[in-house]
């Protein structure tokens, strides 16, 4: 039971991934990561007000944090998509890019997870 809550919900965000990182890559252009970025701050933000609920007010069984925590949100958020969109930013010479996707994406996902953590508690 528990692979198949991990299954189902990688599914569904690996799939809320896609079309997310689509989206904003269509509005932004490709010149810098930043589908890959918006949906790391997303998913931050949400993995830590989950959390944050299931910590004070929201009872949440083992099999249904499974679901949330490594399926939906295993599945999408991005970091070997980041890691390897920071690779190329360094390998193409664009260091400035690179430091500030991997600052960037640090910095913006750590606070992303306290807003939504105490933003729930």
């Amino acid at each position: 039971m528990n692979l198949l809550a991990v299954a189902v919900g990688g599914a569904l965000g690996s799939m809320a991934r896609y079309l997310l990182t689509g989206v904003v890559v269509r509005l932004s252009g490709p010149m810098f990561p930043l589908g890959t970025f918006v949906v790391n701050a997303i998913g931050c933000f949400v993995f830590g007000a989950l959390a944050g609920a299931a910590s004070s007010r929201l009872s949440l069984s083992p099999e249904v944090r499974l679901f949330w925590f490594a399926g939906v949100l295993g599945g999408f958020t991005t970091f070997s998509s980041y890691a390897f969109e920071s690779f190329a930013l360094v390998r193409e010479g664009q260091f400035l890019a690179a430091s500030v996707n991997v600052l960037g994406q640090v910095v913006t996902g750590l606070i992303a997870v306290a807003a939504g953590y105490f933003a729930t508690t």
